[in-house]
């Protein structure tokens, strides 16, 4: 009988820990390429408590002809509740993938009358933030009730005017 050498054991061994490693780093290469595609996020975060905003509405775009765009596979979520107490900030946390877009925020107050005020905020405003802050009482009579971020893309409409509509929409609801 031959008896196999330290050298001979330890060499075997390399080799099969090397061969486990391999198999592993290809089990999980090809489980992440395989993993479907996820809708971007984003997280909210006011007077102690975060939360994770997935999609409201998100559409993917698809070039129809020359010039034309097509929403399709639109998907539908629920708008998230935070509570933001008066004199809080809401604080948006965006993905780069929202952040370098054309984003644009529709920031929805409440007068003590119940009437309502729309403050609109964009990209343009803050064009290199991956994070906003809120104001939930920019003047002592408006109170933050709930805030809309799109993603816009333009569009025709009815009677032959250009717009934009949201291809995706992300809903906080805060009072």
């Amino acid at each position: 009988m031959n008896k196999l050498s330290g050298r001979t054991v330890a060499a075997l061994v390399g080799v099969a820990l090397t061969l486990v490693v391999a198999a592993v780093v290809v089990v999980v290469t090809v489980a992440v390429r395989n993993a479907p595609e996820h809708d971007p996020e984003i997280t909210a975060y006011a007077h102690g408590k975060a939360v994770t905003v997935p999609p409201y509405q998100y559409c993917d775009i698809r070039i129809v002809g020359e010039e034309q765009l097509d929403l399709s596979n639109c998907r539908q979520g629920e708008s998230i509740d935070l509570e933001v107490p008066p004199g809080y900030p809401l604080q948006l946390s965006l993905p780069s993938s929202i952040a370098d877009a054309p984003w644009l925020a529709q920031l929805v107050y409440a007068l003590p009358n119940g009437d309502i005020v729309d403050r609109v905020i964009s990209h343009n405003d803050y064009p290199d933030a991956l994070a906003l802050t809120i104001d939930s009482r920019p003047l002592p009579e408006l109170r933050l009730i709930g805030v809309e971020l799109q993603l816009p893309v333009p569009a025709i409409d009815e009677s032959g005017r250009e717009t934009t509509v949201p291809h995706a929409a992300w809903s906080i609801r805060t009072a």
